[in-house]
């Protein structure tokens, strides 16, 4: 299941630049949905993908009586600078109480996760990710390592280079795959690899997506004969004074 309490972003790396949000979006508000008729401001977020606050679906999950895996924020990243910081705590107060569900939040604003992480709950249901794309943003992986989360874990999907230089220190889980669409950027089967020998020398759970194309079945997800579809297991971690 996906929960969008917030819709709307902007590209802040490398990996936003065929944003199937965006492309989504752009459906969506044509179609006449009316949480997609903000257009964006800025260079980056186009029509129907204005950053927008949706308070009415905050209680969402605690009407879903079924266990479910949740994704938050499918269409948006909590941690935009633009979403208020009660509003961020208002949502992590709902998956706390909603505890029948597993939810993973995914962002690529890993320093306000990591400033705001002090004042948020964090319960065993929560699984906090962030988005590494190249090289360049491993730094991501230091501020998610200072979050108390059960499940800490690296999203490298598009995976657009070589993660060499990526610790898996504190890290549960690794996601990887190529990128998908008409304009996808191909990604390396060594890049691929090499993620997968390091996770499986340190025993963090590996799992890859798909190898990506002009559609997101093109290339399947076989890596050297299988597939890697290892999941983790939650841990207790230290939580704030």
């Amino acid at each position: 299941m996906t929960w969008n309490p917030v819709t709307g972003c902007d590209r802040v790396s490398p990996g936003c630049a065929h944003c199937y949000a965006l492309t989504l979006a752009k459906r969506l508000k044509a179609m006449g949905s009316a949480r997609y008729q903000r257009d964006g401001v800025s260079r980056t977020s186009g029509l129907g993908f204005a950053l927008t606050i949706h308070r009415d679906l905050l209680d969402t999950p605690l009407r879903w009586k079924t266990p479910r895996r949740v994704f938050v924020n499918s269409m948006s990243d909590l941690f935009h600078p633009e979403v208020p910081d009660d509003f961020i705590a208002s949502v992590f107060e709902t998956m706390a109480e909603a505890k029948q569900h597993q939810f993973q939040v995914l962002t690529k604003r890993a320093d306000r996760l990591e400033e705001l992480a002090p004042l948020l709950p964090w319960p065993p249901n929560v699984w906090m990710g962030v988005s590494i794309e190249n090289k360049t943003w491993v730094e991501r992986a230091d501020r998610l390592r200072q979050v108390p989360a059960a499940v800490r874990f690296i999203s490298a999907e598009p995976l657009l280079g070589p993660l060499d230089n990526l610790g898996l220190d504190g890290i549960d889980w690794v996601i990887t795959g190529g990128e998908s669409g008409p304009r996808h950027r191909t990604v390396d089967a060594h890049w691929i690899r090499s993620l997968r020998d390091r996770c499986n020398a340190r025993g963090v759970p590996f799992f890859f997506k798909q190898w990506g194309g002009r559609h997101p079945t093109s290339g399947g997800r076989l890596l050297d004969g299988r597939e890697w579809s290892q999941w983790p297991r939650p841990k207790p971690r230290f939580r704030y004074a």
